[in-house]
């Protein structure tokens, strides 16, 4: 606990400018992407299996909102198609589909955080400089404002403010010192977070310029924007409820099916990812996880909220600050609550470029040179999707980038797959005559081994005597069988003598 309270408290620092840029880029209103937060913070934090991941408003759907609104006709509606895709999955959960994620190559997952940590030290140089128009945690390539991650940056720096600059500046360099071990044997110091020490002293040092230097003040457009609301009925008033009538609309299940995979994918990337993170190295269990985020979901589409994902960004945030056990997260959904109801008028005094200090040593951490260092030493079979992986999520967007690197990792382990002699062997048995090879299956054979054993069966030469054993099999797949036969037609002409054992016969087509 005594970590958690000073990590909650930058986890929410972090989160507020996403959850409220979020919700700008999904044309909805500002309130749906705090209420969102306050949903992943406050109850998919218990309801998760993660120590340490932080729920809320994701990049990722974006545009999903965007469309499933114009789809379906109104906010409301697309309230409605949340809750639903909530349902949706907690019976995935129940399913048990979240095994998918023991499918993701680990290079590929360390090439995703390599990739955030790069978009997210380019994404923040902008708001950094003070001279951003896009919002907060865009992670893909091209912006929904028309330009893309490096025509941001210089455009930026062709309207940089310098007052957003110098308090930037300052704030990295504050965290960089807290950072160093000096400061840190300091019990007061492990106390309170440096990020905290860096708004506190930026929202100062800007109030200091409004009053000596006015030219060199924040711009309003570039500190925190969160909706200044001064009572709970005045809360109760602002929020938006879903329109149920939509449920009789098929559309509205067609959006809830999109945001219940979407959303589903993103949670099992991010928990993976930060389970690699995670300096206990502690597992998430993502049946449970999947159902922590539809019922997260379910309940943000009742209370006006937007759909919700484990979010790397904030849980790497979350790390990174010291956070270690789920009250992190839970203190940061608090500080949210209690932010819209008490705190609007003081968090809008918080510069954008001091809170963007604190994502530009995030991102470092995520993409550090030791990494790059740790995945060349592995060979070329991790490095290769490693690095494509970063490529592609840099140019494209989340999902894309990492698919493109699943299929590339999915390729290396179907190319070792057909290596000859990987899955079928020569172990002669004391009663077999010499000459004789004596070949075993495994205990397992699926289509991944077909390439290995036909290319090993090509490989015996002309007129050898031959037993293919497949008795310690327990299940062989039928395009291996249907292979296994395949060659048994063809071996007389080429005077090989072939015996099968514990292999049994299938129909090949055009015999």
């Amino acid at each position: 606990m005594g970590q958690d309270a000073p990590a909650g408290l930058v986890v929410f620092l972090v989160a507020l400018p996403l959850c409220l840029g979020i919700s700008l880029a999904s044309g909805a209103p500002l309130l749906s992407g705090v209420v969102a937060g306050i949903v992943g913070g406050v109850l998919v934090s218990w309801l998760s299996g993660s120590a340490v991941s932080v729920s809320g408003p994701a990049a990722g759907l974006t545009t999903i909102v965007l469309s499933g609104i114009a789809t379906l006709g109104s906010f409301p509606a697309m309230l409605a198609a949340t809750a639903v895709a909530g349902v949706m999955q907690i019976i995935m959960g129940l399913g048990r589909a979240g095994i998918i994620a023991l499918y993701f190559p680990a290079a590929v997952i360390r090439g995703m955080l390599a990739a955030i940590g790069i978009i997210l030290i380019m994404k923040q140089i902008p708001h950094f400089l003070g001279a951003d128009s896009d919002f907060f945690e865009d992670l893909n390539f091209s912006q929904v404002d028309g330009f893309n991650t490096f025509s941001a940056i210089g455009a930026a720096v062709r309207g940089l403010s310098w007052g957003s600059v110098l308090i930037g500046a300052v704030s990295l360099a504050l965290m960089l010192l807290w950072d160093t071990k000096a400061v840190r044997r300091q019990p007061w110091a492990r106390l309170v977070p440096g990020a905290l020490v860096a708004v506190l002293v930026a929202v100062g040092l800007n109030q200091l310029l409004e009053a000596v230097a006015p030219e060199l003040r924040v711009r309003p457009e570039h500190l925190v924007t969160l909706p200044v609301i001064s009572s709970v009925q005045q809360l109760l008033g602002a929020m938006i409820f879903p329109d149920f009538s939509a449920l009789s609309n098929p559309a509205t299940y067609g959006v809830a099916l999109t945001i219940a995979l979407v959303a589903s994918l993103e949670t099992l990337l991010s928990v993976e990812a930060v389970d690699n993170l995670d300096p206990q190295k502690r597992h998430t269990p993502t049946n449970r996880e999947l159902m922590a985020q539809g019922a997260g979901n379910l309940v943000s589409g009742l209370l006006g909220g937007l759909p919700i994902t484990a979010v790397i960004v904030r849980s790497s945030a979350n790390i990174s600050a010291g956070g270690q056990t789920r009250m992190s997260a839970f203190i940061h959904g608090l500080l949210l609550l209690v932010s819209l109801v008490f705190l609007g008028s003081v968090l809008n005094l918080i510069p954008l470029s001091a809170l963007a200090a604190v994502l530009l040593l995030v991102g470092y951490k995520l993409t550090k040179p030791a990494l790059y260092r740790m995945q060349w030493r592995l060979g070329r079979e991790q490095f290769i999707p490693f690095i494509i992986t970063i490529i592609a999520v840099l140019f494209t967007d989340l999902l894309k980038g990492v698919t493109i690197g699943l299929v590339l990792g999915f390729f290396f382990i179907l190319r070792d797959n057909s290596k000859a002699g990987s899955y079928l062997r020569n172990e002669p048995t004391a009663e077999d005559e010499p000459g004789l090879l004596h070949l075993r299956l495994p205990e397992h054979v699926s289509f991944l081994n077909k390439a290995s054993i036909v290319t090993t069966l090509e490989q015996l030469p002309a007129g050898s005597r031959v037993i293919l054993d497949g008795t310690r099999s327990d299940v062989i797949d039928h395009d291996v069988l249907e292979a296994i036969e395949a060659f048994r037609q063809a071996a007389p002409a080429r005077g090989i003598e072939l015996e099968l054992r514990g292999i049994r016969q299938v129909m090949v087509a055009g015999h």
